[in-house]
């Protein structure tokens, strides 16, 4: 990467993180995108995920508070089974299939309460949401409106949404790291070099992010997540159609 390319990067960082930081999700779909057009769609995913780390890392400390840990614990149990399956089928992503599975992930959050009535707070409703969501953080790079179906509809307050989401994200994106161990080791030093310059940015975006949640109310939050999710979906899928036309 060149110097333009890192200034764009750590700007787009900054942007995302705060995005991420007020919303729990959309920044880190905004992120993956611009990664996409710029590396090959493994290395993009694990850069995603070395970034998110920090981000989300930020996130989760500033709310460590709220987080609510026994919800945690089962999510990361769903998350480690999908991996173990995912490493069985010798699982290898495919970009057209990331634009088109992102694209159409924001149609989970229009679904009617009453159809299908997940939440997080339950144990087993957890575990699925570790699993699902886990599996295609690892498959496709985000996951983040699979993650919201358990925790839109659930009693928990804003705060920690954000919280639990974040450090769910933490273990998650940590382990897309691991998972794509061989492009990361491709790495060069000016990919590290941008990772490391971007660190700070999504740290800064964060707490921006953070400052303007507390601004919101609960109605306000769950309003806007859906509509900036699908608006994000849609681009991916229009990456996608175009991919193929």
């Amino acid at each position: 990467m060149n110097a333009l390319l890192i200034f764009a990067l750590a700007a787009a960082v900054f942007g995302t993180s705060t995005l991420s930081g007020i919303f729990g999700m959309a920044g880190g779909l905004v992120l993956l995108w611009i990664l996409l057009l710029l590396l090959p769609v493994e290395a993009a995913i694990a850069v995603h995920g070395a970034i998110q780390v920090i981000a989300n890392g930020a996130r989760a400390v500033l709310a460590r508070e709220h987080i609510a840990w026994k919800s945690l614990a089962t999510i990361v149990c769903g998350l480690a089974l999908a991996a173990l399956v995912l490493l069985a089928v010798d699982y290898q992503p495919n970009v057209l299939v990331v634009y088109f599975v992102i694209g159409l992930m924001p149609a989970l959050v229009w679904i009617p309460k009453h159809w299908l009535g997940l939440d997080a707070a339950k144990p087993h409703h957890a575990l699925l949401c570790g699993f699902l969501s886990g599996g295609l953080n690892l498959t496709v790079g985000v996951s983040g409106p699979t993650t919201d179906v358990f925790f839109i509809r659930t009693e928990m307050d804003r705060r920690a949404v954000i919280a639990t989401k974040a450090a769910t994200q933490v273990v998650s994106h940590a382990a897309k790291v691991v998972f794509y161990a061989g492009a990361v080791a491709s790495f060069d030093a000016a990919e590290w070099m941008a990772i490391a310059i971007a660190a700070p940015f999504a740290v800064a975006g964060t707490r921006l992010g953070a400052a303007i949640l507390h601004r919101m109310s609960n109605l306000q939050f769950r309003f806007w997540t859906r509509w900036i999710v699908t608006a994000i979906g849609l681009v991916y899928l229009v990456q996608g159609i175009l991919l193929v036309v």
